[in-house]
Order: C-alpha cells, then structure tokens, then sequence
C-alpha cells in the first residue's frame, strides 16, 4: 500500500512539473523554469522509493520488464533534472515526464514482478550498473535529437513556434547532444566489454540477441563520433544515425525483455 500511495504521489508531481513547464513556454506567468526542476527532484525522492522497493528485496534483483524500466526512468531523470539547474535542458520534461508517469502508473497496475530475479556477483552488478547508465544517457540523446529535429523543422519552415523560441540556439542544442552521445558511447563501450568478460553463457542467460542489437547500436553510435568530428556531421544527418543507434538499443533490451517476458512466457 505504500508503494501505491508513493507512486502516486511521484505520478502527480511529474505531470503537475509536466503541465508548469508547458505553461511557461505559452507565456503565462509562472514560476521560473527551477522551480519546475525543484518539483522533479521531489518527484525524484518518491520515484526512488517506488523503484527500490520493486526491484530490490532480500539481497535479490529483480530484472523483470516494468521493475528495470521504473529503475532506466528514475536514472534518466536524476540525470536530466540534476544538469537542468546548470543546462537547458528543461524542455526534455516535455517528453520523459509524461513517459515517466504511464511507466510508473503500468508497474503499479501490472504485476510484473518475479519473473527474473537474479543475485548477481559485485562483478556482474558493475555490468549491469554501467548498462544501465549507457541506456539512460542514450535514451537522453534520442530525446535531445527529437527535439532537435523538430527545432530544425520549424526554423527551416519559418514559422518557430513559442516553444521553439524558447528552445537554446540550434548550436547549442547539437553540442550538447554530441556530449551526451560521446558520455553514453564510453559508458556502452565499458557495459560490453564487462558483458563479454562477465556474462559466462550467452545462449543459456538469453543475452545472444540482446548482445548482437547492443552491438550494432555500439557500432552505429561509434560511425556518428567519427563523422561528427571527423567530416562535421551534423543536423539531419546526426539525427538520423542519433535515432537509429537508440532503435537498435531499444531492440537490445525492451524488445528482448518483451518477448522473454510476455509473447514467450504466455507459450502456445
């Protein structure tokens, strides 16, 4: 029961930080943009209270679909509502806080725990601490370019709208999408190769398929660094690959988790 009442109360703040910063940006007097940081940090400590209690419990993990994803979410946000005091970065929440809210209000509704509890050694938890850094970071630059894509298209159209004046200048926007990248890119780079060290059976722990998109991300990721400094990639270009390095993690883990865990666990 306290979960609920905590992920209720984490529920309402996100969308209550959610509906402050869209008012901000159609002009109306408001609160400044820290204050809507203010409110995530909040909704932070009541997230992590809700993500400990579903995927830790007498010294077991539990790896379970919604449990890992409330953990991917709470990291993201402290990532991105801690470094919105210093960048701007505010207008993510336009995107992760409604997000985070429905991932929280499905694993409060869903039942989902239980189906890959594990106790993993000091070893394997530095893996899977450093994979879920990389997913975070990652799911960070997705959203950045999704802005910066749309950024793009208003000014090539003419017609910014507020929330696109409100938005930092489109260099500005692409530096730090590129710091975020490099960030995730090493964080990714570490996760498998303490994969490969770690991970004893590929095949037996279900990894096989998960290991081959994460490396085809790690590949796809590594070709963007290189052109971006290389030969200037940048704009549409950075975008797509942006997007398409995200796609191939997305099929790595939820993709993965999806199948272990809903089409082939309800069996013929």
């Amino acid at each position: 029961m306290l979960v609920i009442t905590v992920g209720i109360i984490a529920i309402a703040l996100y969308l209550a930080a959610f509906a402050l910063r869209v008012l901000q940006l159609r002009g109306r007097p408001g609160a400044a943009p820290t204050t809507t940081s203010s409110i995530g940090l909040v909704a932070l400590l009541a997230h992590a209270v809700v993500s400990a209690q579903q995927t830790f419990s007498q010294g077991a993990v539990d790896f379970s679909l919604l449990p890992v994803s409330v953990a991917i979410f709470w990291v993201i946000n402290v990532i991105v509502v801690v470094s919105s005091f210093r960048k701007p970065l505010h207008n993510l929440f336009l995107l992760l806080f409604p997000a985070t809210a429905l991932i929280l209000a499905l694993s409060l509704g869903i039942n989902d725990r239980g189906h890959f509890v594990l106790h993993p050694s000091p070893a394997l938890s530095v893996h899977i601490l450093l994979s879920l850094l990389a997913y975070s970071l990652m799911t960070i630059a997705a959203l950045q370019a999704l802005l910066l894509a749309y950024q793009n298209r208003q000014l090539h159209q003419h017609r910014p709208t507020g929330a696109v004046l409100a938005l930092p200048p489109l260099q500005t926007m692409e530096t730090l999408l590129f710091e975020v990248i490099a960030v995730g890119f090493a964080l990714l780079t570490l996760a498998l190769a303490t994969g490969f060290v770690f991970v004893d059976n590929f095949v037996a722990q279900h990894v096989a398929h998960k290991t081959v998109f994460s490396l085809i991300a790690w590949l796809l990721y590594g070709t963007l660094l290189v052109g971006h400094f290389r030969l200037g990639w940048r704009g549409k270009v950075a975008i797509a690959w942006t997007l398409g390095g995200f796609s191939a993690l997305m099929l790595a883990y939820w993709g993965t988790k999806f199948v272990l865990e809903v089409i082939l666990a309800r069996g013929p």
